[in-house]
């Protein structure tokens, strides 16, 4: 096969810059290795920055319409203290909200979208295996597909493939590895109307419960590596340990009736020092990835493809080639955000985390919080780094 892009990953930063490349008339195909975007415990945040962007293609009242729940201000609960953590409200935007919505309705959105363009393909059920080169240049990528291996040729390959990317590897990209403070495991318990649970709850442990209409999406941060042994201990004391920090939810944690029901995310923070080699780049996790402290990592993956788009596309599209110098303004475009995002997950919000599993977190609250409760607009400028980012991009071809 051959395309002008090549988009190895259809999640969030593959799918946008795939679709904003087919809307200026490059031929992209974008590989998909599962047959579909369904997948559970993925980042479901949709910040304002996202939403702005797809106000800013038209499509903002099409997006809503999709089943969501909408949180203007981030508001943490540390053994019965509250503080508001971040407020959206006075962001200029036509969405000054978080918008929680599963992954794969934001995935087929921008899929069906991408799929009106003719020079736009998706091909599912289809893994990168290696990159193909020729004299030092990526020149495209051999993948597995139900029918056999195919080759995609192309003037250029992203690597869009997240924190395990496939491409990176075989790039020779290695990235620098930080400590993150914290593992997660996500589950699920029901949900009556009637439930009042903070959105993040401090106290032994930490856990962040999200509202999806008939259950809770429930994350629950341990330090990391520490699973084995909160599993040796017994699920009933897991049970417990989360029904001590939402009463509310106390007699539904049975509903927890085995580990598999737990999905364990190791965190991973690292960041690639190069994005690029000829032929390729690097963007989103492939390229940096992020902590799910404020679920930002999304909104990062977007604003690089955003970028991509903006500085490739017209080169692409007028049939050339891109060389790295012209890969190099995307890294330097987008490498300053991701680097203060890091900083800020794995300095500012390391003491929201336990430190061991009998830690209880609300004897070391973030000193920031205490700034909050002392100066309440700083909640503002907390909701615009979090909401907007460090450097918010914008739909500019």
């Amino acid at each position: 096969m051959r395309a002008q892009c090549c988009v190895v990953g259809g999640g969030p930063a593959g799918m946008m810059a795939g679709l904003l490349l087919a809307r200026q008339g490059v031929e992209v195909i974008v590989l998909e290795k599962h047959a579909d975007f369904l997948r559970d415990f993925r980042g479901d945040t949709v910040h304002p920055s996202t939403l702005e962007l797809i106000a800013e293609l038209g499509w903002i009242e099409e997006f809503l319409n999709l089943p969501h729940t909408k949180m203007p201000q981030v508001s943490v609960n540390m053994g019965g203290r509250g503080v508001t953590f971040a407020d959206f409200s006075r962001l200029k935007v036509r969405c000054p909200y978080i918008a929680f919505m599963p992954q794969w309705d934001v995935l087929d959105f921008l899929a069906g979208k991408a799929t009106a363009y003719p020079s736009f393909r998706l091909l599912r059920r289809t893994r990168a295996t290696e990159l193909l080169t020729d004299q030092g240049r990526v020149t495209g990528v051999l993948a597995d597909t139900e029918d056999g291996p195919v080759e995609v040729r192309a003037d250029l390959v992203i690597g869009a493939d997240g924190r395990h990317s496939t491409v990176r590897a075989s790039a020779g990209l290695t990235p620098v590895s930080s400590s993150p403070p914290m593992d997660v495991l996500w589950f699920h318990l029901p949900r009556r109307p009637q439930d009042r649970v903070p959105f993040f709850q401090g106290g032994k442990g930490a856990l962040i419960s999200i509202d999806r209409g008939d259950y809770w999406q429930m994350a629950y941060a341990i330090p990391a590596d520490a699973f084995g042994e909160l599993r040796a201990a017994g699920l009933p004391a897991f049970q417990e340990r989360v029904a001590h920090l939402a009463p509310a939810l106390r007699d539904r944690v049975e509903h927890l009736q085995g580990w598999e029901a737990v999905h364990h995310l190791s965190v991973r923070v690292d960041r690639l020092t190069r994005w690029h080699r000829p032929g390729l780049l690097c963007i989103g996790d492939a390229a940096h990835a992020m902590s799910p402290a404020g679920g930002v990592g999304i909104n990062l993956a977007v604003q690089d493809a955003v970028a991509t788009a903006n500085l490739l596309g017209p080169l692409l599209g007028r049939g050339g080639e891109p060389q790295d110098a012209d890969l190099a303004r995307v890294q330097a475009r987008r490498e300053r955000a991701a680097r203060i995002t890091q900083a800020f997950q794995l300095g500012i919000l390391r003491d929201l985390y336990p430190k061991d599993l009998g830690d209880d977190t609300t004897q070391h609250a973030p000193p920031i919080f205490t700034a909050f409760r002392t100066l309440p607009p700083l909640r503002h400028v907390l909701g615009r780094f979090i909401g907007m980012g460090v450097r918010p991009e914008h739909i500019a071809t």
